[in-house]
């Protein structure tokens, strides 16, 4: 592992903005905002991620604070731009891993770490679950840290947002996305190699690439999964998402309302046609209902974990 990536008190370099600021324990003047130390705004089973995750007993769902990224359509707004959570510390981090395999969750997901990576790895070190570890990302990655990553994560589950540069300056802040997520997830699937399962239908070995629909964007999407087709490995799973919902925060012309039967459709039918396979999402899945709350109402409120 390249641990100079990883030194809390280097110029951070985590994500491909590269800010290069110092960051202390608790503060941080980078994209991010946010200090060294892991923020946690949730740590609980989690029922509603694909069922090679999820299982029938959930997957360990921890929810890191703030974001590289920070989409103007996030549905988690509270924690990706405005830092809700709890700050802890490695072994704090390291007893939430251990208590959410005690309770028998199939895998560990760690939801949107990349900044908190020196923290994350050292609570690793002090507790490594026997469950997959599922990295969880908006595919906005540095290829190096992706590859420092090789001998942690078991299961990568990046999303592939936007193919457009123009789009993805306008949803993400960021024209060179794809670019970035592209790199990141060709080398994510030659780290996993093709898709392990155990016996209950569990993914422990593997890439599954996320898409989410966005409203008046189905040719973006279906340049998302050519991409996929033409460039990532066969039979990489896809989990082609329809659970849009607007919120109040964002202001972008078009985004205020859900995805359409035919836009979907539109996608879907690219996706069958390129041969591509995985899990799809039913119009019911477009709710706030399935957002988890963020209020410290988890197993591991914030009370918890002072």
């Amino acid at each position: 592992m390249n641990d100079s990536l990883f030194d809390r008190h280097a110029p951070c370099a985590l994500c491909p903005r590269e800010c290069a600021v110092l960051r202390t324990p608790d503060t941080g003047s980078g994209f991010c905002a946010m200090g060294t130390d892991a923020v946690v705004a949730r740590a609980a089973p989690h029922l509603w991620e694909e069922p090679c995750i999820s299982g029938s007993r959930g997957t360990g769902a921890v929810f890191f604070s703030g974001c590289t990224l920070q989409c103007c359509y996030c549905q988690n707004w509270g924690i990706s731009h405005e830092g809700q959570g709890q700050r802890v510390s490695a072994r704090q981090l390291a007893d939430m891993f251990r208590r959410l395999e005690d309770i028998g969750v199939h895998s560990l997901s760690l939801i949107t770490a990349t900044h908190f990576l020196p923290a994350v790895l050292e609570a690793l070190s002090l507790y490594r679950p026997k469950v997959p570890i599922v990295y969880n990302c908006g595919g906005f990655e540095r290829v190096e840290v992706v590859r420092a990553l090789a001998d942690v994560v078991d299961v990568w589950l990046p999303d592939i947002k936007n193919h457009s540069p123009r789009i993805s300056r306008l949803l993400l802040g960021r024209s060179d996305y794809f670019e970035a997520a592209s790199t990141a997830v060709r080398q994510m699937c030659a780290l996993s190699g093709p898709p392990q399962y155990d016996a209950q239908g569990i993914m422990t070995r593997g890439t599954l690439v996320r898409h989410l629909v966005i409203p008046g964007c189905a040719t973006d999407s279906i340049q998302v999964l050519r991409f996929i087709a033409d460039e990532l490995p066969p039979g990489t799973p896809i989990s082609l998402m329809r659970q849009y919902t607007p919120i109040p925060q964002c202001t972008v012309p078009g985004l205020d309302r859900r995805v359409t039967d035919a836009e979907y459709r539109r996608v879907l039918d690219a996706a069958l046609a390129l041969g591509l396979t995985g899990y799809l999402q039913d119009a019911q899945s477009a709710d706030s209902a399935y957002t988890p709350p963020f209020d410290g109402t988890g197993v591991f409120g914030a009370g918890e974990m002072r």
